[in-house]
């Protein structure tokens, strides 16, 4: 299987192939929940590492651990971080994220997960792309779990999903005591239909959230956060 290789704004690479790619949710997501620059950070569900190396990219140095169930997604990361020397506080991580417990559990700032978005309907012949959109390794209510473990009091826990599932996101958020605190919806054009939501739960928080204001994709580019500002 061929591997190509995309620049991120800032020079940053990353090594992509027919089964794990990325795309606007991914980043949208990385952009949506940026760790502080030495903050310690996890991308579970993290396919060929885009989002951690987008925070990378955009300036984070701290701690930051990419747990991908795939061998193929995991060492495409593996290899961005090899050959890029300024990368090494990205460790990739080959781990399924339902037993995975590492020993500083409870310590981590920021979680961020783009997980898979549908329980049902038509999977991909590719059992990569299938595991990647269906709820076949991993549930919403995992996810949630991993997260909460991962995280001290008042970390960070983010992640991107499909609109017709935003209730059952919170629901499984909040059992894993993950407060929502952050949404904003994703549309093509303002007065649009959202077809994504960006969530950002605080563990062992109070509740209080904050609707932001519609993330705008336009010409294929997701207007969010800095690189939005003209």
């Amino acid at each position: 299987m061929s591997n190509t290789k995309e620049i991120l704004t800032n020079g940053t690479q990353v090594y992509c192939n027919t089964e794990h790619r990325f795309g606007t949710d991914a980043l949208l997501l990385a952009r949506f929940c940026p760790p502080h620059r030495a903050q310690r950070a996890v991308d579970l569900c993290s396919g060929c590492g885009i989002v951690s190396l987008e925070w990378h990219d955009a300036g984070h140095r701290g701690s930051c651990m990419a747990v991908e169930i795939a061998l193929e997604g995991s060492a495409l990361l593996r290899r961005a971080v090899q050959e890029q020397v300024e990368l090494s506080h990205i460790t990739p991580i080959l781990a399924d994220l339902r037993g995975w417990t590492p020993p500083d559990a409870g310590l981590y700032d920021v979680v961020a997960c783009n997980p898979p978005y549908f329980t049902s309907g038509q999977q991909s012949a590719s059992a990569a792309r299938a595991t990647a959109r269906h709820e076949l390794e991993c549930s919403l209510n995992d996810v949630c779990r991993c997260g909460a473990r991962l995280l001290r009091d008042g970390g960070r826990f983010a992640m991107c999903h499909r609109p017709q599932r935003l209730a059952e996101v919170f629901a499984a958020l909040q059992a894993a005591r993950l407060e929502p605190k952050r949404l904003a919806f994703v549309k093509n054009k303002a007065g649009g239909t959202p077809w994504l939501f960006l969530v950002e739960a605080q563990k062992n928080r109070r509740p209080g959230l904050i609707v932001e204001p519609d993330v705008l994709i336009s010409a294929g580019a997701a207007l969010y956060g800095p690189a939005a500002q003209k």
